[in-house]
């Protein structure tokens, strides 16, 4: 079997040698090796087998009754021994069967009752359609809608045959006498069969419409104005049969057709006073249904059709000239749908009476608002006034329904829209920004008013003018851009800062007083976040229009402070809820913003130790004390506060040794990455060995930071140990001594850092079991990048892709590993560490793979020889000091230890 990984290897090695004889006695001499390997892990297997199986623990031992030995007769003496009484066959045994075992029945676990499906959209749709076709009176449902059909397909088939060739005066007067019969019919069994009465009313009236709109449009029979008289007689008479017979059905039946009759009978000639009085008149009879019967949806169709239909001939026929003749019709149809939702409430049953149709009561006013402003072409003036009389109408209908009970949500509504109404007048005769600062005050106290009075409404429309004070606020510098030239003061800002103080309070307010419901709690987290971004946007136009370019680093560094001190302050009165987590994790949070504001005045060259930026720091100083004295009750944020809080001075001194030394250009690029990375070293040194003077002014909080902070600078320090890596190693003004030079010595010093950390006897377990390989791939890494930067300086090899062809480099790097490699396996093997001994010979199997891949196109030199004789010499002082790996202890020896 050697002889065969002998060939094998042999084999092998000519064909990475490219045939060359060194190849072939190399690869016999692994396959030599490799095979007598083989053989003694073998023979150790089978060694270790027969320990095991003679061991006393291997044994088993036999069952007890087995063991138990019978009485000898043979030690009692003759004298002694007694004559045995005649032997009396015993009793056969009764032999009695088992009563079987009743075996449990397996029971299959119960399965968990599931939360039902919720049905969608979709399928909801699909189970009304089901249930229109499924409940009632099913037979005349369907049978009017295949009757339609049929009659349909009857009239175009007699139609395309020629067999139709009556008058049409004859035929359409046949149809309508045909559809008044079926109504009177429908009419006549109202009382009997009140679906069946009701379906063929409402198709009979479909067939008179749809008749008269034939004999208009399609034959010429009826002019416009008594085919528009005969469509109102019938919306007349729908809207009575609807009323008598408390039919909702009819009654949206008739509106649909009442409001589709002038589009259907419309020649593109009419008057818009005409087509508007018409509409006045359906909406009066809406009223005057309302009036009787509590019917939304009757309410809600026609408001969707006079204003969709009014916004439509707006937008295609109005012209300003039109204004004195359209206006009165916008205010008639605003007062119409004023008063019907107030009906609705005083004909809603008595469970119903607090419910209000609030898409009338607000989209009646938003509308018609809307369309005031198209007709007043927008002018602010107009649209004030407007807005005024709005708001004086809904006080004095609140005001008439003050003493009925069941108008009490209804006043409100009507008292808020007043309040909106002529908040709203405000931005119509007033600049933006003065707009923006009484909307936001405003919505502030209407929210804690509807807090106070548990009304969702003022808490709602309190929003809603915030939202209206930041449009403002925008509308206006889009109008009138910035034309302040006093900082802080100017009017833009002080609007802005209202607006944020209106959002802070908002916040406050809800997470005092808003309960422990979710969505209060979680508005109060949103108006803390809103007044936030107003914060943010308002100090950051004025630090970009009034502080110079210079400076603006010293701004954003106190504006950063102050910030944070404010959040750590209102933490510190610990509002409940979300909001109190919010604050007091936001100065940890704006604490951290200044280290990337940092690093990047080391990118720009900007001192932080000079002018102003100097007095920001100390600002930040102080006011980072204060923010973390506020945060003394808290624990996670307290911690995250103190580390960031640290990280802020580790920058500023390695960012201002960095810009001194970057200008004073008299030291290498290397000298000054070094010098500005001390500040790092020294504060981890302290928080390994004296962390005591890190501490203030959260001492108690230690135990949470302090690893933090650790592992945090290991993080970076391993960052830049990997940048130095990459580094040419220049020394100027002196000149490269190995290990002494600026790039080795911060490789140096930050390996040490990681020593410290990982010999250290409070390491956590989880770190323990990765010190070994951690340490020795630190050094392996050093032990390469050293070797490369000394071939680099001293033999003038450059330091690119050069180094890889060098032989040089290869024979260098061929002994330092083979050293190293040699190391490990023999303190490994002396010291019995198999992670050692095995890491040494896992780096000599690498260099003798390098050896044949890579070394071997350098024998042509002496470097490439030299790596061969390096690697074979230090493989046969291995051989010699630790020829064997390190004994691994047998299963005797782990049996005694593990007793």
């Amino acid at each position: 079997m050697v002889f065969l990984w002998m060939v094998i290897g042999a084999v092998l090695g000519g064909l990475v040698a490219t045939g060359s004889v060194y190849g072939f006695v190399f690869g016999a001499a692994i396959g030599l090796l490799w095979g007598r390997q083989g053989e003694l892990s073998r023979e150790l297997k089978d060694l270790r087998m027969r320990l095991a199986s003679s061991s006393p623990a291997a044994r088993v031992r036999a069952p007890e009754a087995e063991e138990r030995p019978w009485p000898a007769t043979a030690d009692i003496p003759e004298t002694t021994r007694e004559p045995e009484p005649p032997a009396v066959p015993p009793p056969a045994p009764r032999i009695e069967r088992p009563a079987p075992i009743a075996r449990p029945a397996t029971m299959s676990p119960r399965p968990e009752p599931t939360a039902p499906r919720q049905p969608s959209a979709v399928d909801r749709l699909l189970q009304r359609v089901w249930h229109w076709f499924t409940e009632g009176n099913v037979p005349v449902k369907i049978g009017m809608l295949v009757l339609f059909a049929g009659v349909a397909a009857l009239l175009k088939y007699a139609s395309d045959a020629g067999l139709l060739h009556t008058p049409p005066a004859l035929r359409v007067s046949l149809i309508a006498l045909a559809a008044i019969a079926g109504l009177a019919f429908g009419w006549r069994r109202r009382q009997e069969q009140r679906v069946f009465a009701l379906s063929v009313q409402g198709g009979a009236i479909g067939v008179l419409i749809i008749t008269v709109f034939a004999a208009f449009r399609l034959y010429n029979l009826l002019p416009a104005g008594a085919a528009f008289a005969l469509l109102i007689v019938l919306v007349a008479g729908i809207g009575v049969l609807a009323v008598m017979q408390d039919a909702l059905a009819l009654a949206v039946l008739g509106l649909l057709a009442g409001f589709a009759a002038p589009i259907l009978v419309s020649t593109g000639q009419g008057s818009h006073v005409a087509l508007f009085s018409y509409y006045a008149v359906l909406n009066f009879a809406i009223l005057g249904i309302a009036w009787k019967r509590s019917w939304r949806v009757l309410n809600l169709l026609g408001f969707i059709a006079t204003f969709a239909i009014g916004s439509a001939w707006g937008v295609l026929r109005y012209e300003p000239a039109l204004f004195a003749s359209t206006e009165p019709f916008l205010v008639l149809n605003f007062l119409f749908y004023l008063v019907i939702p107030w009906l609705h409430v005083l004909r809603a049953p008595v469970d119903r009476k607090l419910v209000i149709d609030g898409c009338l009561m607000f989209g009646n006013p938003l509308i018609s608002l809307l369309l005031q402003g198209a007709l007043l072409r927008w002018d602010g003036t107009g649209l004030a006034i407007s807005t005024l009389v709005a708001a004086a109408i809904y006080v004095a209908i609140a005001y008439v329904a003050r003493r009925h009970p069941a108008m009490r949500l209804l006043r409100d509504t009507w008292a808020v829209l007043a309040v909106a109404f002529a908040t709203l007048a405000v931005p119509l005769a007033l600049r933006a920004d003065v707009t923006g600062s009484i909307f936001a005050l405003e919505g502030a106290g209407l929210i804690w008013l509807g807090l106070r009075q548990q009304r969702r409404l003022a808490c709602w429309s309190g929003l809603a003018l915030q939202v209206l004070a930041a449009g403002a606020l925008l509308l206006d510098r889009y109008h009138h851009g910035s034309t302040e030239w006093l900082p802080l003061l100017n009017r833009g800002f002080i609007s802005a800062l209202l607006l944020v103080a209106a959002g802070f309070v908002s916040s406050r307010v809800y997470a005092r007083l808003g309960g422990a419901a979710t969505m209060p709690r979680a508005l109060a987290v949103a108006l803390y976040a809103w007044g936030l971004m107003w914060w943010l946007a308002a100090c950051a136009e004025e630090i970009d229009r009034f502080v110079p370019t210079t400076w603006q680093f010293a701004a954003w560094l106190g504006w950063l402070a102050l910030t944070a001190w404010g959040a750590a302050e209102a933490a510190r009165r610990k509002p409940p809820h979300e909001l109190g987590i919010v604050l007091s994790f936001s100065p940890a949070v704006w604490m951290a913003i200044m280290l990337p504001l940092l690093l990047g005045a080391g990118f720009v060259s900007q001192q932080p130790l000079h002018s102003w930026n100097l007095l920001a720091v100390a600002a930040t100083a102080i006011l980072g004390w204060r923010s973390l004295v506020c945060l003394r009750d808290f624990g996670t944020p307290a911690a995250l506060a103190q580390l960031a809080w640290l990280w802020r001075w580790v920058l500023v001194a390695a960012v201002a040794l960095y810009v001194w030394l970057d200008r004073s250009r008299w030291l290498s690029d290397n000298w000054v990455m070094l010098l500005s990375v001390a500040p790092l070293l020294l504060v981890f040194a302290a928080a390994q060995w004296r962390p005591r003077l890190l501490a203030p002014p959260l001492a108690e909080r230690m135990a949470l930071w302090l690893p933090s902070l650790r592992y945090s600078l290991l993080v970076v320090l391993g960052l830049l140990g990997v940048v130095a890596l990459f580094q040419g190693g220049d020394a100027a003004p002196l000149r490269f001594i190995p290990l002494f030079n600026p790039v080795e010595l911060l490789m140096l010093l930050i390996a040490g850092s990681y020593a410290a950390w990982l010999t250290d006897p409070a390491l956590p377990s989880m770190w323990k079991a990765w010190r070994g390989p951690v340490l020795g791939g630190i050094v392996l890494v050093l032990a390469t990048d050293f070797t490369l930067r000394a071939v680099h300086q001293l033999a003038g090899v450059p330091w690119d892709d050069a180094l890889a062809s060098s032989s040089l480099a290869q024979m260098s790097l061929t002994v330092v590993w083979s050293v190293l490699g040699l190391f490990a396996w023999v303190w490994g093997s002396r010291h019995a560490q198999r992670l050692a001994w095995l890491a040494g010979a896992v780096i000599l199997g690498v260099v003798l793979v390098k050896l044949i891949v890579v070394d071997r196109r350098h024998l042509g030199n002496l470097f490439g020889i030299g790596s061969f004789i390096a690697f074979g010499l230090l493989c046969s002082v291995i051989g010699y000091l630790a020829p064997a790996p390190p004994r691994r202890p047998s299963s005797l020896e782990e049996t005694r230890h593990a007793s």
